[in-house]
């Protein structure tokens, strides 16, 4: 089933659920389709078409700093899917400091790494494996994580998703 991004009645995004929960919020009146698929969701009596964008119809108080769910996801898109150490095609994650040496799994630790690089930094500092970092790693900002949120952002979405920073 697809992701149907919701908005506040401001147009703000507010967050992604599933194609079933925004019908569920349009039939009962709490939210209006903006944007809409070709495909139509039929029952016996009637006939809806399938929502792409919702909007409330009543403001909703959101937290204002929000930080993007830490996955693997999330760090690969963050890091444009490039190793952090020569700039090739990521397929691991890596800790920049290791675990093993009380670095923790967090945004500021973590990189989108290709194996070879993986492999050679193996249990240590990027200093002493003499490899360094393309960028620092830091956690998202808002409104990354409804981009992150996702596994593709759908083209109607980008209209009301801020540019990212």
């Amino acid at each position: 089933m697809r992701n149907v991004l919701v908005l506040n009645a401001s147009f703000e995004p507010l967050s992604i659920v599933s194609a079933r929960r925004a019908t569920c919020l349009v039939l009962a009146e709490k939210a209006e389709i903006v944007e809409r698929d070709e495909v139509e969701m039929r029952s016996p009596s009637m006939s809806l078409p399938m929502p792409m964008v919702v909007r409330l119809r009543y403001m909703v108080r959101a937290p204002r700093r929000r930080q993007a769910v830490l996955s693997r996801r999330a760090v690969f898109a963050r890091d444009d899917h490039e190793c952090q150490y020569c700039g090739g095609q990521a397929d691991s994650i890596d800790h920049v400091m290791p675990r093993s040496r009380g670095g923790g799994h967090a945004w500021e630790n973590l990189v989108a790494a290709c194996r070879p690089c993986n492999l050679a930094k193996r249990d240590r500092t990027p200093e002493e494996a003499g490899m360094t970092l393309r960028r620092p790693c830091v956690a998202p900002r808002s409104p990354s994580w409804v981009v992150l949120g996702a596994s593709r952002v759908p083209e109607a979405w980008r209209a009301y998703l801020p540019a990212a920073s």
